[in-house]
Formats: C-alpha cells, sequence, structure tokens
C-alpha cells in the first residue's frame, strides 16, 4: 500500500489529520519546511508531527516526509495528461481512443523503468539465470500475459512452467533449485501469499513483481521489481497500464538473461530458428540472411 493512501485512512485524531491535510495541500512545497514551520502553519505542536510518523511505522519525522516526497515525484511524474483508470471518454472518436490508448502505453513503459531499481533488477536476473526451472505463480488473467515470456525462455533453453493448476503441489515440489516468479498488482493476494509459505519450506528464491509501497508478497520474497501503480481494482475501463507493466518487466528480465550469455544464446536460437520455421515472406523486409551465429 503507498504510503499516501495509509495517511488517508482512519486511526489519525483531529490534530494529526490537520496536519495530514496541509501536507496533502502543499505537496512538494514542504521540502523546505522544518517541523516548527509546518506545526506553525497547522496550529499544531511539533510533536504531532512525530506522533504521525510512529503511528505510521517510521523511526522518525525525516524519513516519513522523505517517502512521502518521493512518492509525491512518482505520482506527480507522467500520467498528467491520461487517466489510467478512464484513458479515453465516452465521446471520444476511434482515432482519439486510439492515440490516447498509445500514449498511455507510452507512459507506462517510461514509468516502469523509473521504478526499476539497479541493483533489484540484477539480482532477480541472477536469480533467473542460476535457476534449473522457473516457475511462474499468479491468478489466472495474469499468467495469460506470462505465455510469450515462457516462449522467448524456452527458446534459449530455459525451462519456465506457468502453474495454472494445482499451484500448492508445484510450489510444494520445487526446491533450491527453482526460481518462483509471483505477480501479484496488489500484493496481499491470499492465495499467492499461501504458496509463498510452502516455497519457503522448500528454500526456493522468490522474485516478485508487485505495486509499488509495502505490501505482504514484497516483504517476503527475496527480490522485487515494482509494476507502475496508478490503477483502481475495479472502477476502470481496463487493467492497461498493469499488463503493459507486467509485460515489459517480463522482457527486461528476458533481455537480461538473454544478455548474461549474448553469443550461446543467440547461436541456440537461431540454430533452432532455422531448422524449425518455414513461413513463407510476403516482403523483401522479412527474408532471412546468413547470421554469424550459425
Amino acid at each position: 500500500m503507498l504510503l499516501t493512501e495509509k495517511m488517508k485512512q482512519d486511526g489519525f485524531s483531529p490534530s494529526e489529520r490537520d496536519v495530514i491535510d496541509y501536507l496533502f495541500a502543499e505537496r512538494e512545497r514542504i521540502h523546505d519546511q522544518t517541523m516548527k514551520q509546518i506545526a506553525a502553519a497547522t496550529y499544531t505542536h511539533p510533536s504531532i508531527l512525530s506522533r504521525i510518523a510512529a503511528k505510521l511505522e517510521f523511526t522518525g519525522w525525516v524519513e516519513l516526509k522523505e517517502q512521502f516526497l518521493e512518492e509525491i515525484e512518482y505520482l506527480n511524474r507522467h500520467f498528467s495528461d491520461i487517466d489510467a483508470n478512464e484513458p479515453f471518454a465516452a465521446g471520444d472518436q476511434l482515432m482519439v481512443v486510439a492515440n490516447k490508448l498509445a500514449a498511455l502505453k507510452q507512459m507506462t513503459i517510461e514509468d516502469t523503468l523509473s521504478l526499476l531499481d539497479h541493483e533489484a533488477y540484477e539480482q532477480a536476473v541472477t536469480m533467473l539465470c542460476e535457476a534449473r526451472h522457473i516457475k511462474v505463480f499468479s491468478v489466472i488473467h495474469n499468467l495469460l500475459l506470462c505465455h510469450d515470456f515462457k516462449s522467448k525462455m524456452n527458446r534459449i533453453g530455459k525451462q519456465v512452467s506457468l502453474c495454472e493448476f494445482d499451484a500448492e503441489f508445484e510450489a510444494a515440489n520445487s526446491d533450491e533449485t527453482t526460481c518462483a516468479l509471483l505477480i501479484s498488482y496488489t500484493g496481499e493476494s491470499d492465495y499467492t501469499l499461501g504458496l509463498i509459505l510452502y516455497l519457503k519450506k522448500q528454500r526456493v528464491p522468490v522474485l516478485s513483481l508487485t505495486s509499488l509501497g509495502e505490501n505482504a508478497i514484497s516483504n517476503q520474497a527475496d527480490c522485487t521489481l515494482r509494476l507502475t501503480t496508478r490503477e483502481r481494482l475495479y472502477s476502470k475501463i481496463g487493467s492497461f497500464t498493469t499488463n503493459d507493466s507486467i509485460h515489459c518487466l517480463l522482457d527486461l528480465l528476458y533481455a537480461g538473461v538473454f544478455s548474461k550469455d549474448y553469443e550461446a544464446n543467440m547461436a541456440y536460437k537461431v540454430q533452432i530458428s532455422k531448422r524449425f520455421d518455414h513461413r513463407k515472406i510476403s516482403s523483401e523486409v522479412m527474408q532471412e540472411e546468413e547470421h554469424p551465429f550459425t
């Protein structure tokens, strides 16, 4: 859950709520304001700010302020002109709809890339490279998005299973040579959390793709990559940004694995494809030339 969402929940006193309302009203303008200045502006005592930080499980006001400003910066980036939940309106012409969706996809990729932590990405790629078997766990509609990832990885000799059925047994029948890839937008799915118990018992490395902010799955995973976090659960036209963000991260993971042994992976992929791919071409652009890796 995002910090800004936690701050909107109940459980704060009237004085604390006054401070929180001030933070949302001023947003990035609090960057240079001290505790005393914020307390004076809200007619409260500086200790109120420390109490808010404690309730939100921060070590102090400075840590809370830093994360609040980071989230505000994230929420301000991209998506300023298009609502991820309703990217087009009822009266929009078809080409307007098409252009708005194209712009949304571009912003989603930029947003996903901005959330990509270098060390986490490197760790995630290493986990996949070292695994003899990669098992993907998620709800069905997310697993549908993973077939392309499975196909790409298969073409460079990496074994990937999409655990659509008997996921508990798939988890229980894994070991440390397996890498479990868990995909959950909310990060709070009881189904996925239940699987982690089996996976941890079997010492299976766990990589998660989940939303920004603290959640149960990211807290238990060995490595987490963040999905763009802009959509409500169901009051939306479609899961455009979530799906595109998942696709983007899966492509980045595949590309990272490929790059770790570039020449061997290219040679393997080209040789196998050359043997079995006998499609006819409809344009000279598609014409294959002799490849240096064959």
